[in-house]
């Protein structure tokens, strides 16, 4: 490469662990790439469970750090995206039908020490691991764990009446897709270059740095650029990057994982989350969601191919309605099911005996042969900031413009109000929007913040806005989605920018698909 690179830094996979990378080093002042070859968070980042948690059942496992780091960053994240993210209580009923995975450390010591315990959750012990969850992080915003009664607590009403006693504890909701479109934002605001839709096909390592060949638009374009090193954060592809497009041999691999959720009828009234633990020593959560639905999830099944998109299995499906039936009075079964979603998770492979056992954790290698090659493994949601970070500090000897570390308590776009000032947010918009509905300007203030003003802007009426395309949806929000965060279809704007497919029929759908078809055609490049 004898010509200066057109960027310091290029990475592979517009995901939370490609856009966290990107945006933290634009913030570094580096000039950095991205490219997608699909919608932003079109995969795994966004078929999560929602949930900026510390990962309560990884301490069975002991890894502690994992959850330590996950609990610290909760708050740091709660306090950079109170759009986006919110607290949330979750009830874990105590029931003797609770079991270990029985490959867990925590059971094999148990059972080696109380023989008789054969296996069972008792509660003693779930309250230590709740006390330990309370303090590993430094909790400051959120509130302790306490004990519930659900005889008298409202949180029993919807579950048999075997179940009577319950732990109440603290994590955060998290609207996964708009976190790495918001991420995506700030790093394009840092000066970074994003590119979606747009294909990475393979790539020619030098002593200086990289070439990389990109496909456009099912590869109508095609252009080549040059990076001082490169970051591949291709979630479940990183191995078929690695070997295939970048030609190189690794023996580091991942292990595919499926997780997959049901999103039913509302099952209960009020506003907390359920933890349930199965008598298979697995756990799933119901949580309320959309106002209108509860979120059901997840499996953990091993996954093979990545030809097609991951969808829930029926067996899966069954799998979840059963589950939830143990503790609602009332069954789940087939009917109440209005969605399903399903993602591809892509572990580490560390050997583990079952998809559950695999850590969550995630493993960066720097391949620094020739130009630097950074390979990102595995991750969770919640820790998506401090990878980032400690991507940056593995690349920093190679990349010697980059500043320090910068992201802790830096707003993400829309997100500079505290934590408590969502009901006065809301209330303002409403004021300076009279036409605006309560549901209605709560929906814009949790999934643009600040920015829901600006994307009003002078509006007097809802006529103001353009064509209604229903539940809510205009033309201006559309039109803010194509021009700030990359949506270029029906299925990002209703699917990822927003859950409105929930309350869209196919019909309305189709013509937002065809309205923003004829805006693409308007627009330059």
């Amino acid at each position: 490469m004898t010509e200066a690179p057109d960027y310091d830094l290029f990475v592979i996979g517009g995901g939370i662990n490609g856009c966290g990378i990107a945006r933290d080093a634009a913030g570094r002042g580096l000039r950095v790439a991205l490219a997608e070859k699909g919608d932003l968070a079109e995969a795994t980042s966004s078929a999560s469970t929602k949930l900026f948690h510390g990962g309560l059942r990884y301490l069975e496992y002991f890894e502690v750090r994992l959850v330590r780091e996950s609990l610290r960053e909760r708050e740091v994240l709660l306090r950079a995206m109170p759009h986006i993210s919110w607290p949330m209580r979750f009830v874990l009923p105590l029931s003797r039908d609770m079991r270990f995975d029985s490959t867990t450390p925590t059971s094999r010591l148990l059972t080696a020490v109380m023989p008789w315990m054969r296996g069972r959750r008792p509660a003693w012990l779930i309250r230590l691991g709740l006390f330990l969850y309370d303090h590993l992080g430094g909790r400051k915003i959120l509130p302790g764990t306490r004990a519930l009664d659900l005889r008298q607590d409202p949180a029993g009403a919807p579950l048999q009446k075997r179940f009577t006693r319950a732990f109440e504890y603290s994590d955060c909701w998290v609207e996964d897709s708009r976190l790495v479109v918001l991420n995506a934002r700030d790093a394009e605001a840092r000066g970074a270059t994003i590119m979606t839709r747009a294909e990475v096909v393979g790539a020619r390592r030098g002593a200086e740095g990289w070439e990389v060949e990109i496909a456009r638009d099912g590869g109508a374009r095609r252009e080549t650029v040059r990076a001082r090193a490169l970051v591949n954060a291709g979630g479940p592809w990183v191995a078929s990057i690695l070997n295939r497009t970048l030609g190189i041999n690794s023996t580091e691999s991942i292990r595919l994982v499926r997780g997959s959720h049901i999103v039913t009828r509302k099952l209960f009234e009020h506003d907390r989350c359920y933890f349930f633990q199965g008598e298979d020593g697995r756990i799933i959560f119901a949580i309320p969601y959309e106002q209108d639905f509860t979120l059901i999830g997840t499996t953990d099944a091993e996954h093979s191919g990545l030809a097609d998109r991951p969808v829930a299995t029926p067996e899966e499906r069954a799998y979840l309605c059963a589950f939830a039936s143990k503790y609602f009075e009332t069954p789940v079964t087939e009917n109440d099911i209005v969605w399903t979603y399903s993602g591809v998770r892509p572990l580490y492979d560390d050997g583990a005996t079952s998809a559950t056992a695999a850590t969550r954790d995630y493993v960066l290698t720097l391949d620094t042969a020739a130009a630097p090659l950074l390979n990102v493994f595995g991750g969770k949601i919640t820790t998506y900031r401090k990878l980032a970070q400690a991507a940056m500090e593995k690349l920093a000897p190679h990349v010697p413009a980059a500043t320090g570390p910068w992201t802790a308590g830096v707003a993400l776009p829309g997100g500079d109000f505290p934590v408590e000032g969502v009901e006065a947010l809301r209330a303002e918009l409403r004021r300076a929007y009279p036409f605006l509905t309560e549901a209605w300007a709560a929906r814009l203030q949790r999934a643009y913040g600040t920015d829901a003003a600006l994307m009003l802007g002078a509006a007097q009426t809802a006529e103001d806005l353009g064509p209604d395309f229903g539940a809510t949806l205009t033309a201006a929000e559309v039109r803010w989605l194509m021009r700030h965060e990359y949506a270029r279809t029906a299925e990002d704007v209703v699917w990822r920018r927003t859950k409105l497919g929930l309350r869209l029929d196919a019909g309305q759908i189709a013509a937002l698909d065809d309205w923003m078809a004829g805006e693409r055609a308007t627009q330059p490049g």
